[in-house]
């Protein structure tokens, strides 16, 4: 899991405004993801200071 969110942080850090982790096992998660509001993984999301 580690170097997932490490890829994560680092897109963030270069500009990308939301980064996804999903579970892979799960049957149309990435669908899940986008078109319900519920969800199927961990967002991260950049924060602007």
């Amino acid at each position: 899991m580690i170097p997932k969110v490490n890829c994560c942080v680092r897109s963030l850090a270069q500009g990308v405004g939301a980064a996804h982790i999903l579970d892979g096992r799960v049957p149309h998660a990435l669908l899940l993801e986008i078109f319900t509001d519920l969800g199927i993984g961990s967002m991260l999301v950049a924060s602007k200071f």
